[in-house]
């Protein structure tokens, strides 16, 4: 293996386990503020109310995230360009 190919297996495994730790973040995130929030008493099902809560703090999470993330990637892809990769 080449170099190259080194660097790029490398690559594709740091942003497996960061798409992973990801998930584990954004699924604790949801367990601690919107189900906790959304469900003060759990039981067998959840009640339409809090379903719609847990719907909706579960948008909020997700398209918060996907602007970090976006912005992050954004950030990551000048701070290559600027040191010429």
């Amino acid at each position: 293996m080449d170099s190259a190919s080194v660097k790029q297996a490398i690559i594709r495994q740091v942003q497996t386990e960061s798409n992973v730790a990801n998930s584990r973040e954004l699924f604790e995130a949801f367990n601690e503020h919107c189900f906790e929030k959304c469900v003060p008493k759990p039981g067998s099902s959840l009640s339409s109310g809090e379903s719609s809560c847990v719907t909706m703090c579960m948008d909020k999470y997700l398209a918060a995230w996907n602007k970090v993330n976006a912005s992050l990637l954004q950030r990551m892809q000048q701070e290559n360009k600027a040191a010429g990769n």
